[in-house]
C-alpha cells in the first residue's frame, strides 16, 4: 500500500457520477484491496482550479471528457468524480484527498495545479496523475497541452473581419503564460486582416468574478471597443452579458460559449479539452497510460479551432478567409506568436 500523508484536508465540494462518497480510512485489510483491485472499476479523480466545475469553460469542458467517457466506456468499468478548490490552498488537500481515495488517476486542471501535482508525484510514483495547460516532468504524470494561442488567432482574424468601430478587446485573467498565449495570438489574428484597428488588453486577476468581467467590459464598450475576447474562466460570463446588454460582439474561450448569448458570441476559441480528457480516461482502462508523456493537441489534430457556431453570425466570406490562414498555419507558412517576443518577431519580419 501506499504511505500516506497525515494532514488536515481542506472543505471541497465532491461530486461522483452515481453517488456521493465519504473520505473515509483508507485503511484496508488484504481482502478488501483485493475485491477494489478484482471488480474491474477505473476510478478517475479531477480537481477543478478556483474557476469551480460550473465556470462555463476551462473546468466545466474536462468535466464533460470525464463524463463522456464514463458514457462511452461504462458507469461499471469507470468512476468518476470531482473535487473543486475554493482557493488555490485547496489544490495540495485535494490531491491528498484523492490519494487517499486511491484513485487510479488524478487530473489537475490548469497550470495552477502544477506545483501540487509535482509534489504529489515525487512523494507517491506508484500514483498516475495529469496536468492540463502545464508540463511537470516525472515518470508518472501526463502533461496535456493545447496550441490556444492558435485557436485564439483564428478567432481575432473574425474579431478584425467583423469590428465596426476598428476596435477590439481583450481581457484576460491572471497573467501568466497561457493567458499570454490567448493575447499575443488572437491581437496577430486581428491584426493580420486589420493592421489598423486599435488593440485594447486589459487583466481582471481572476478567474471567477463575473462582475468584475463585466464592469470591465462596459468600460472597453464606452471607448468604443465592439469585439472582445476574454480569456479568464468565470470573469468571461460577465463580459458576454455586458455584450448582450450592450449589444456587442463577444467571443468565447474554451468552449463553445454561443449558448449564453446566441446573437453576441460570434464564435468561441475553443480548446478541445473534453476530447484530450476523454481520450486520456480510454487509454486508462485500456492499459494504454504512459507516464512521462506529454501531449500538445494542435489545429492539425483537432486539438483546437474556433465553435462549430460561429457561421450563426460570421458570414462565409470571413470564414473562407479564417480557413485559408487556417490551412497555411497547418502547412507552417504562419507561425502563431505564443509570447511578446514571438509577436515583436513576427512583427520584424
Amino acid at each position: 500500500m501506499k504511505f500516506k500523508k497525515l494532514m488536515t484536508l481542506g472543505l471541497a465540494t465532491v461530486l461522483t457520477s452515481s453517488m456521493l462518497v465519504g473520505c473515509g480510512s483508507s485503511e484496508k485489510s488484504t481482502t478488501e484491496e483485493s475485491n477494489t483491485k478484482d471488480d474491474g472499476v477505473i476510478k478517475i479523480g479531477m480537481i477543478t482550479d478556483t474557476g469551480g466545475v460550473n465556470d462555463e469553460s476551462f473546468n466545466q469542458s474536462a468535466w464533460t471528457g470525464l463524463q463522456n467517457a464514463q458514457k462511452e466506456i461504462g458507469e461499471d468499468k469507470l468512476e468518476v468524480k470531482y473535487l473543486e478548490s475554493k482557493q488555490d490552498a485547496d489544490y495540495v488537500p485535494n490531491v491528498e484527498t484523492f490519494v487517499e481515495e486511491e484513485m487510479d488517476l488524478i487530473i489537475g486542471v490548469g497550470y495552477k495545479l502544477e506545483p501540487a501535482i509535482k509534489e504529489a508525484a515525487e512523494n507517491y510514483p506508484d500514483q498516475k496523475f495529469a496536468i492540463i495547460d502545464s508540463v511537470v516532468d516525472a515518470e508518472n504524470v501526463v502533461s496535456l497541452l493545447f496550441e490556444d494561442h492558435v485557436s485564439a488567432y483564428l478567432t481575432g482574424i473574425i474579431a478584425g473581419k467583423m469590428t465596426e468601430t476598428n476596435k477590439v478587446g481583450f481581457i484576460g485573467g491572471v497573467e501568466g503564460e497561457v493567458v499570454e498565449r490567448f493575447n499575443w495570438g488572437f491581437r496577430a489574428g486581428v491584426e493580420a486582416v486589420n493592421p489598423d484597428a486599435e488593440y485594447i488588453a486589459q487583466y481582471s486577476n481572476s478567474f471567477t468574478d463575473a462582475a468584475l468581467g463585466k464592469s470591465i467590459a462596459n468600460q472597453m464598450h464606452s471607448n468604443g471597443v465592439d469585439v472582445i475576447l476574454t480569456a479568464a474562466g468565470g470573469v468571461g460570463i460577465g463580459a458576454i452579458e455586458a455584450a448582450k446588454e450592450n449589444n456587442k460582439k463577444a467571443i468565447g474561450v474554451d468552449q463553445d460559449q454561443n449558448a449564453l448569448a446566441p446573437d453576441n458570441v460570434i464564435t468561441s476559441a475553443m480548446k478541445n479539452i473534453d476530447v484530450s480528457v476523454a481520450n486520456l480516461a480510454k487509454k486508462l482502462v485500456d492499459g494504454e497510460f504512459q507516464g512521462g508523456e506529454t501531449i500538445v493537441n494542435t489545429l492539425e489534430m483537432g486539438g483546437v479551432g474556433i465553435a462549430p457556431t460561429t457561421d450563426r453570425n460570421v458570414n462565409p466570406e470571413v470564414l473562407q478567409v479564417v480557413n485559408e490562414y487556417a490551412e497555411k498555419i497547418k502547412k507552417g507558412e504562419i507561425k502563431v506568436p505564443q509570447n511578446k517576443e514571438e509577436y515583436e518577431q513576427l512583427n520584424k519580419q
